[in-house]
């Protein structure tokens, strides 16, 4: 009889704990719900944004600074190198200034950056307007048109607040799972484990979005300005050929090659509609990378 009343005890402690973990996330969730909200005006997506905008844009002054003031860090001076970013970032920056992001395009302090570093195949663009691109990612980008196909992607990210987006996923996440496991007494462990499993399940799809968001987006900025959207999918090709033991898309915040470049030609006639209209562009091809 005195282990059914233990057992009983421990029944009814365990469904006051599960009891309790609901009124929590509840709350949590009503408070996450009137908290900042924005709608990306070209996909019509919601966002969930909890971090003000003049905070993301000084942490990407912040993160610029640092990585110029970084000893490792060479800044090409080299005319070959410099001029065709600048120029296509001229190009993408005027665009940006003239889409449905214009008031951000024209508050944000612009300023583009060459990083002399072959190896690297890597460009960005952060909040408040700083771009960076490295030398390693020209044969990929093969030309001006390549070069606008990268920074059109890259410059949505910061206009979409991508990041600010990211962090307040991330923020979301780890508050919930701390909140869950002190209602549930979780182990260390056991609390590692599911926010392994919440990145997988929950983040990652999240980080696909913005990488699709950015392409479709982008494609459309990089046509406004001048540059031939159908060097996107070239690009994206080259891409894949450089790449091929990536991750799985599934555990990749990144689309897999064969799904963008689908997307890519999906997205085409509008990207292209927009590039008969534009003004066209001057190209060029890029310095060979040693």
């Amino acid at each position: 009889m005195g282990q059914n009343r233990s057992g009983k005890k421990t029944s009814m402690h365990a469904r006051h704990r599960v009891k309790r973990v609901i009124q929590t996330l509840a709350l949590f969730c009503l408070i996450i719900n009137v908290a900042g909200c924005a709608t990306n005006p070209y996909t019509n997506r919601s966002q969930f944004l909890l971090i003000p905008e003049s905070q993301e844009i000084h942490m990407g002054n912040q993160a610029y600074a640092q990585t110029l003031n970084d000893p490792e860090v060479v800044i090409s001076n080299n005319p070959e190198e410099v001029e065709p970013v600048q120029r296509v970032a001229e190009r993408i920056i005027a665009a940006a200034k003239q889409s449905k992001y214009a008031e951000r395009a024209k508050s944000f302090q612009w300023e583009v950056t060459v990083i002399k570093d072959d190896k690297t195949k890597n460009a960005w663009a952060l909040p408040g307007g700083k771009i960076g691109f490295y030398t390693g990612i020209f044969p990929e980008a093969k030309n001006e048109n390549g070069l606008a196909a990268i920074m059109g992607h890259e410059v949505v990210h910061a206009l979409a607040r991508h990041g600010a987006e990211r962090i307040s996923q991330h923020s979301v996440a780890n508050v919930g799972m701390q909140i869950a496991a002190a209602a549930l007494d979780m182990k260390p462990i056991t609390q590692a484990l599911a926010m392994q499993a919440l990145g997988v399940g929950v983040l990652l799809p999240f980080g696909r979005s913005h990488e699709s968001e950015a392409d479709y987006i982008g494609l459309l900025l990089a046509a406004e300005a001048g540059y031939d959207p159908r060097e996107a999918v070239l690009l994206w090709e080259r891409m894949a050929e450089s790449s091929k033991n990536s991750p799985p898309e599934f555990l990749s915040t990144h689309p897999a090659h064969e799904t963008r470049i689908d997307n890519l030609r999906k997205w085409m006639p509008e990207a292209m509609a927009r590039y008969e209209r534009a003004d066209k562009a001057h190209v060029s091809t890029l310095p060979a990378i040693e």
